[in-house]
């Protein structure tokens, strides 16, 4: 199922949740919706899950097929599961399903077929007599996403699903979700705060901010091709500095010396600019040598845990900043606390008033 909406816009007293938000949704494709607490993503699930209405004087929903918004049929998979304590998994799963009217239900021997095919489905079979207080908590996440599968949604709706898992059953979560979502089919919303579970998963991602779309992309989109600074700064680590536009450069004399980097794009001399460097963008070298458009920082901190090592420096202007190398670069370039050191940028992004200039590749790099 396709949904378009055009223009919802919501608030709660006098705080604006939504701001005129209009978006299409693919049929089939599997949505994040990311954002900061405050931005508007629950709130605009809530809306197409039938649990708010949006405010007088915003757009239609369109469903796809013309289908009126009070025939949406939707399942909802919530943070804290919401299941029932007293019941089984089977009992949960069932629980959709039993309550609807009678002439709507299915026999008894249906549900407990489709019951069962869901359980494997979500690889919870040999545990439907058990009760949620025995299950785990990526056990009961998984109940509860069964539970919303066996009404046959045509949208599946996820708010915040794994917040509550710690982050090793998460990551195994994350990759399960996205198996299932390839072998169902079903239009898929998630809502999530944390941008490496919506780049992981989504097929595209809605980034919000303050109740209004920053940006709609794929994952490579809005993660390499941010635009505006709240994508640039919320989607992964960076470091920002201001600097100036002159001659077609930007000069950053934050960076200890008036350091001229070449970007694309760029409108008007004296303009104030804001540069951006991913610390996987930057390529460091021993010595006081480096580029045109390199610039001296001293190592303060190595920390080498992980597969990569994340490196805290200091400029000569006393300015601190990230770097992430391989650990063989570590290794061959013999870095460590203390070490001088030539950053030289290999990518950047440049933000003015009004505009970002397109992604740059530095010279030196």
């Amino acid at each position: 199922m396709s949904i378009t909406l055009e223009r919802l816009s919501k608030r709660f007293g006098r705080f604006a949740a939504l701001r005129d938000v209009s978006l299409e949704i693919r049929d089939g494709e599997l949505l994040a919706l990311l954002g900061p607490s405050g931005s508007g993503k629950t709130t605009l699930l809530r809306i197409l899950a039938g649990l708010d209405a949006p405010d007088p004087g915003s757009g239609p929903i369109d469903f796809g097929d013309g289908e009126r918004d009070d025939e949406r049929r939707v399942g909802f998979v919530f943070q804290h599961y919401a299941l029932f304590q007293h019941m089984t998994v089977f009992d949960n799963v069932a629980f959709g399903l039993s309550v609807r009217p009678r002439r709507l239900r299915p026999s008894r021997d249906d549900i407990r077929e489709r019951v069962e095919r869901l359980l494997r489905l979500v690889q919870l079979d040999g545990l439907s007599h058990r009760y949620p207080g025995q299950l785990s908590g990526g056990q009961r996440q998984r109940v509860a996403l069964a539970r919303a599968l066996a009404v046959e949604p045509r949208v599946l709706l996820l708010d915040e699903p794994f917040g509550a898992l710690d982050a090793r059953v998460r990551k195994e979560l994350r990759a399960w979700l996205r198996r299932l979502h390839d072998d169902i089919g079903v239009t898929s919303i998630l809502v999530t705060h944390d941008q490496d579970e919506a780049l992981e998963v989504a097929d595209r991602v809605v980034v919000m901010n303050q109740g209004r779309i920053e940006q709609i992309g794929t994952p490579d989109e809005v993660f390499h091709h941010p635009a505006s600074e709240f994508v640039m700064s919320f989607l992964g680590d960076v470091n920002r500095f201001h600097g100036r536009i002159e001659n077609g450069v930007v000069r950053v004399d934050e960076l200890g010396a008036d350091v001229p980097l070449e970007a694309a794009d760029t409108r008007g001399d004296g303009v104030t600019a804001r540069v951006f460097m991913r610390p996987h963008d930057l390529s460091l070298a021993r010595g006081d040598d480096g580029g045109e458009s390199s610039f001296a920082a001293t190592i303060l901190r190595v920390n080498a845990a992980g597969p990569s090592v994340r490196l805290e420096l200091e400029n000569a202007a006393g300015r601190p900043l990230q770097a992430t190398v391989s650990a063989e670069e570590l290794a061959r370039d013999r870095l460590a606390v203390g070490d001088r050191v030539q950053v030289t940028p290999r990518r950047l992004r440049v933000f003015t008033d009004g505009h970002a200039s397109a992604d740059e590749e530095s010279p030196g790099g």
